[in-house]
């Protein structure tokens, strides 16, 4: 009794002190204009509301992995595991950065979102039948803060999260930051009775207790995980869940090679993959099972913001401290030769941070960008205040001449010449040697060209490639010269960036080539200030892609706009795919098709 007293005098006071301020109800949330979807929506456009469940569909992951912990600071976790739990709010596939309550069923809120109340639904529950509680949110922040990645406690100093009441919880922020504040809204919720006895920063190598749509049912460390899905499911029939989740099982199978499982997608180990490979896209899906239509293939143009792939400098190494090294090795990447040799023209050359986005740099500086690069002049490359910055381009014959004699030259200066075929520094005579870090089993093709032209150079690539698990260790503690990188695609600039790029997250593994950049700090910095400003986050966004670009931290490889993927034909899906997924959990299987196909293939 005494303890519900005092939950609701702390209400009171928190409604009385909220009068002064001018408090909203929110039921949705959006970084950049307004949610699409309005209060009382009933369904996501890209779903089919009456989708049937059941049916298993099974995908393929490769390399291994050893635990169960996707926030644990070593090891691989296995795949889907982010998707065990539940959250406050969650996204749509359709929108680049809206929120709808999940967890949540309504937030209170000032206008500057400096704090914010959240009301969650008295339904919500774990696996094990107990309930989720405000208790369970502050545990799960405080958890992170104090176990989870340093970058996470460094982002949210000073933040506060208490339970105020059994089903109430409140977010205080040092200061008014609503992109801040939205971040917190998709934090995954752990149950404090389970993880009160683990640490978050270590593998866990047993299922943990969760609350999605689906839970882990059968596994082997390294080799399979399979989940599925939980048949009274408490959020089964919200909004943001309506006509998803239909599959009973999903079940991911590891391959150590690439190849391997694409040769065990075609004879039917598993359902549904993905192609990275143009060459593979090309030549590989034929046969058959294809002209039967037992395997259906989709290739379909992506008008949204693209994951681009480069190759990250290490540029703390001081063989690459030189912005002009960094510039002459990316003039030995014959991107256009390996386009045509390699990938059968299939993919455009990555050119933008903000890739396939209105944020991407072009043309020159206009007055609003200059506005944000004329004070950081003396900190910045000539190249930023003239056109956008524009990878190197080869005659595609093979030979690449004219960058690698702009490249040579590029070398002298930076301090390096060739003797005896070797490139070595004028002063110290180190032979120029670096060590290209590649994870075991993926597909790179374009490694051996690679090399070649910078062996014309008189540099010797070393190429070394380690398991998943090797590979992850020596990302994150920076050990190595250089490796391949994925860079997310971002739809438009975000507080993402300083974590990405900002010196003060530095120790993180997400700055990848570990720059320490004033003008990029001040750059990022102003981009988190301005968040909502449509006008100033275009001009920063262009000013800062001029800056990163031009200062060649990374050596931009390719990107595709593109999804390419195949099936086996017994799923069906939606009329209206989302904008930013494949949309796979809108799927169903359809066991009319399914029976069209041959027996061991059902």
């Amino acid at each position: 009794m005494l303890i519900r007293f005092v939950a609701a005098l702390l209400l009171a006071v928190s409604s009385l002190a909220s009068l002064a301020e001018d408090v909203r109800e929110y039921y949705s949330f959006t970084a950049l204009g307004e949610p699409k979807y309005r209060h009382g929506f009933q369904h996501f456009d890209y779903v089919n509301p009456d989708a049937p469940k059941g049916g298993d569909i099974r995908l393929a992951a490769i390399g291994t992995y050893d635990n169960f912990n996707r926030f644990a600071s070593r090891g691989v976790s296995a795949e889907r595991t982010i998707q065990l739990y539940d959250a406050l709010f969650t996204t749509s596939d359709d929108e680049a950065a809206s929120y709808y309550p999940l967890v949540a069923k309504v937030a209170r809120a000032p206008t500057d979102m400096r704090w914010m109340e959240i009301e969650l639904n008295p339904e919500a529950r774990f696996h094990d039948g107990s309930p989720i509680t405000a208790q369970d949110v502050a545990f799960t922040f405080n958890k992170f803060m104090t176990e989870g990645v340093a970058q996470f406690r460094v982002f949210y100093q000073g933040t506060q999260i208490e339970a105020v009441a059994p089903l109430t919880v409140r977010i205080t922020l040092p200061e008014a930051d609503k992109d801040k504040l939205l971040g917190l809204l998709t934090l995954p919720i752990l149950s404090e009775r389970f993880w009160q006895n683990y640490s978050l920063s270590e593998p866990l190598i047993q299922p943990p207790l969760s609350s999605g749509p689906y839970k882990i049912s059968d596994y082997r460390l390294g080799q399979y995980v399979t989940y599925q899905r939980v048949t009274d499911y408490w959020a089964a029939d919200l909004p943001v869940n309506r006509g998803q989740n239909n599959f009973d099982h999903i079940r991911y199978d590891y391959y150590l090679d690439d190849n391997v499982a694409l040769e065990a997608f075609k004879s039917g180990a598993y359902d549904l993959r993905a192609e990275a490979s143009a060459k593979n896209w090309a030549t590989q899906y034929r046969g058959n099972n294809f002209d039967q239509h037992y395997i259906i293939k989709r290739d379909e143009v992506n008008h949204a913001a693209q994951n681009s792939r480069w190759l990250a400098f290490n540029v703390g190494r001081p063989i690459f401290a030189d912005r002009r090294v960094r510039e002459a090795i990316t003039l030995a990447f014959d991107f256009e030769w390996m386009n045509k040799a390699l990938h059968y023209q299939a993919y455009q050359r990555t050119d933008s941070y903000f890739q396939n986005t209105e944020y991407a740099a072009t043309a020159s500086p206009d007055a609003a960008e200059l506005a944000w690069l004329l004070p950081l002049k003396d900190k910045l490359p000539p190249a930023v205040f003239g056109p956008r910055y524009q990878p190197p381009r080869s005659a595609a014959d093979g030979h690449n001449r004219q960058n690698l004699l702009k490249a040579s030259e590029l070398l002298q200066q930076a301090g390096w010449q060739v003797s005896q075929r070797r490139l070595v520094h004028s002063e110290t005579g180190q032979p120029f040697r670096f060590e290209l870090l590649l994870p075991s089993g993926g597909n790179f093709q374009y490694v051996l060209p690679f090399q070649r032209n910078l062996k014309r150079l008189g540099i010797e690539m070393q190429i070394r490639e380690v398991d998943v698990g090797q590979f992850t260790r020596r990302l994150r503690k920076r050990d190595f010269d250089m490796l391949p990188t994925v860079y997310s695609a971002m739809p438009f600039p975000n507080t993402a960036l300083q974590i990405l790029w900002d010196s003060e997250y530095l120790s993180s593994s997400w700055n990848t080539p570990g720059v320490n950049d004033a003008a990029v700090d001040y750059l990022v910095r102003q981009i988190v200030k301005h968040q909502g400003d449509q006008p100033a986050l275009l001009s920063l966004g262009r000013a800062l892609d001029r800056v990163l670009t031009w200062n060649h931290y990374m050596l931009p490889m390719w990107y595709s706009n593109h999804d390419r993927y195949a099936y086996w034909n017994k799923f069906s899906q939606p009329e209206q795919r989302p904008t930013y997924a494949i949309g796979l959990d809108t799927w169903w299987y359809d066991a009319d098709k399914a029976a069209t196909l041959p027996t061991r293939q059902q």
